[in-house]
């Protein structure tokens, strides 16, 4: 039988998080323990990560949700979901920013969570896993790579991408005269590109090291497109910078 995902509960309401264990331990989710609070919810993860972490936006204390959850992207790329009863828009827009999987609004019935939590669950297993791509989707080259479009393979140099990110089951890779979307995990393409020139900066990005425009503590700027950068990644990304 395959090993139920591990969530982290951060609610600062003891009641909902309670109900919130229950409900996801009697669907055989392990529960890997409740914060209350940002700071405890980032040492908990570093220190006990788990697979998923459902997060309140509405934290009380120094660190909101919005802002633990950027703390803990900074060391590890753990999926977030959302909890929130706020429907302000600066909120929202900031939670947007992190990349959150899905956002379960309050007061939230056993189905809701059911459903989203098992989106999320598969998402993160079929990311593990990879998806099959079709045949002839990609074909990487010394300084090139085909790929599928609009029913046929076209070319692409390897200079003319600008960077390449994620999309769950796809990756869109970015060049200055558009985007193309292909049936690819991040992992398999980047198994495949040389990467003294592509390094990994984050779950959903790599980026053409040559395409650089700024390279600031928490995220880079290719072409306009700001691009987060994870702790994980930082010091690789450094290296390959200073060798080149």
């Amino acid at each position: 039988m395959e090993k139920q995902k591990r969530i982290l509960i951060v609610e600062d309401d003891m009641i909902i998080a309670a109900n919130l264990s229950l409900q996801l331990s009697q669907l055989n989710y392990e529960i890997t323990g409740i914060e209350s609070r940002g700071e405890e919810a980032v040492l908990h993860a570093q220190l006990n990560p788990p697979d998923m972490v459902l997060m309140d936006i509405n934290l009380r204390g120094a660190l909101d949700g919005v802002e633990t959850a950027r703390r803990i992207h900074e060391h590890q790329d753990i999926p977030v979901i959302y909890l929130t009863a706020n429907n302000d828009e600066a909120t929202f827009n900031r939670a947007k920013e992190t990349r959150p999987r899905a956002f379960i609004s309050k007061p939230f019935n056993k189905l809701d969570l059911q459903r989203t939590v098992a989106l999320v669950a598969e998402e993160i297993r079929t990311e593990t896993d990879g998806p099959k791509p079709q045949s002839g989707e990609v074909a990487v080259m010394n300084d090139r790579v085909f790929i599928r479009h609009n029913g046929k393979m076209i070319k692409l140099l390897l200079d003319q991408i600008l960077y390449i990110e994620a999309d769950r089951n796809y990756c869109k890779l970015a060049t200055n005269s558009g985007e193309y979307l292909v049936v690819c995990t991040l992992k398999t393409i980047e198994g495949e590109l040389d990467t003294s020139k592509f390094v990994r900066v984050h779950r959903s990005f790599m980026v053409n090291l040559a395409k650089l425009d700024v390279v600031a503590e928490g995220h880079l700027e290719i072409a306009r497109k700001t691009i987060p950068i994870s702790k994980s990644y930082k010091e690789q990304l450094m290296a390959r910078l200073h060798t080149l």
